[in-house]
């Protein structure tokens, strides 16, 4: 074990040594470090082995979530959310709840005797996109800024949204599997517990840290130690309460946003930071505990299809019947409905899933077959695609419609046929 955490030590420290120039042979860290994951994996050099269901793996995965949906939340520009209102939220309610809908069904279908609990579980797992996976496309100013605005909002908001979907599903699998009666009540409350929480604990914290600031009682440390403090405190004390700690992360960082109006964000990039090394880790624990088995498997047929579709069919239809009269370009809809990337929150719904149906695992390699091929191929065909995709997207636009200045783009003050 110590020789293997050295190696995978060592493999980090050379990959940042490269970094930038993997990423500009389209080589994210996410690739980087699912690959050397991989390579060390039991199956492969047989360096390190771990279990997905461990309670190590688990907490590791679940603090590496809260950190992540309290910064993307807290950090939501709502000023260019308001200008982009209509467009969004079509993403995040129909087009969200459409991708669900599409994934559990298509699941029903591709994977016989599947129960409706498991089934909704792969889809709901799978319907949030990675905010960090489509960096390389929100950060190319050759994309027009409210299109970017606009995914970054969306990946920034989704997981939040999809998370009482997952355990509504985690729940209903469980009943299935035991027999029992599901218990939608506990769901819900589960649910309301842990926003009221991340409400308290976000506004109050956000209002705290403005009045310190006023009196010049806080240094730049302090303030970003308070909101890692914060994120963290969020989701434990909705678990302390019997609360869901995701959603009370969730609702804390708007909350939070709300009412510093992102006055915090030098704050926020500290926990955004601790977040993002965090998701190395969970990327590299995935290599190891899912990457490896599955590419040493073979090809499992019917989950490579599911994720084949998931990243096209199942994320591109709902888009595109979202944005109906957005009077969006056809290639605006179609580069949006593409760069939906599967990553971190799969990966940990997986996870979570995994240790709550320990006991009941009724199907659940159909689960980890689908969830873990959709993210492994979009992990790399996102990641391919992302800089040639861009440009070519980027040339068609202003193709249509002339040379824009970024200025104009950026403030919202664009025609209606720009994107």
């Amino acid at each position: 074990m110590e020789f293997g955490l050295a190696l995978v030590a060592l493999l980090v420290a050379a990959y940042s040594l490269v970094a930038a120039r993997l990423e500009r042979l389209s080589i994210s860290s996410a690739f980087a470090f699912v690959v050397i994951g991989i390579l060390v994996s039991e199956d492969f050099l047989g360096i390190l082995a771990l279990e997905p269901e461990a309670e190590s793996v688990k907490l590791i995965a679940e603090i590496t979530l809260a950190l992540v949906l309290f910064g993307d939340a807290s950090t939501v520009d709502l000023k260019g959310l308001r200008r982009d209102a209509g467009p969004v939220v079509r993403l995040l309610v129909p087009g969200l709840l459409l991708t669900i809908v599409f994934g559990t069904v298509l699941a029903l279908g591709l994977f016989p005797g599947i129960t409706l609990g498991l089934a909704l579980l792969i889809g709901a797992a799978l319907a949030p996109t990675d905010a960090a996976l489509g960096q390389p496309v929100i950060t190319d100013h050759r994309v027009p800024a409210r299109i970017r605005r606009i995914l970054n909002v969306e990946s920034g908001l989704n997981d939040g949204i999809a998370t009482p979907f997952v355990y509504l599903a985690l729940a209903l699998a469980t009943a299935e599997a035991t027999g029992t009666e599901v218990s939608v009540g506990g769901a819900l409350r589960d649910g309301l517990i842990g926003a009221v929480a991340g409400i308290i604990v976000g506004a109050a914290g956000g209002l705290l840290l403005l009045a310190a600031d006023r009196r010049e009682w806080t240094s730049a440390a302090s303030r970003q130690l308070a909101v890692l403090a914060l994120s963290l405190g969020s989701y434990l004390v909705a678990l302390a309460l019997g609360g869901n700690g995701f959603i009370a992360a969730f609702v804390g960082g708007l909350a939070f946003g709300v009412v510093t109006r992102q006055g915090a964000e030098d704050a926020v990039e500290f926990t955004e930071a601790q977040g993002s090394l965090l998701a190395i880790v969970v990327w590299t624990i995935f290599g190891i505990t899912v990457g490896g088995s599955l590419i040493a498997g073979g090809l499992d047929l019917p989950a490579i299809v599911y994720a084949i579709l998931s990243l096209t069919v199942v994320r591109m239809v709902p888009v595109a019947l979202a944005l109906v009269g957005c009077r969006f370009q056809p290639a605006t809809v179609a580069f949006i409905g593409w760069f939906g990337p599967r990553g971190l929150a799969s990966i940990v719904f997986m996870i979570i899933a995994l240790k709550g149906l320990q006991g009941a695992r009724q199907d659940i390699d159909v689960v980890v077959a689908a969830i873990g091929w959709t993210v492994l191929l979009s992990v790399v065909l996102h990641g391919i695609t992302a800089v040639p995709l861009a440009k070519r997207y980027g040339a068609r636009i202003a193709s249509i419609q002339g040379d824009i200045p970024e200025r104009g783009l950026s403030d919202g003050s664009e025609s209606p046929r720009l994107d």
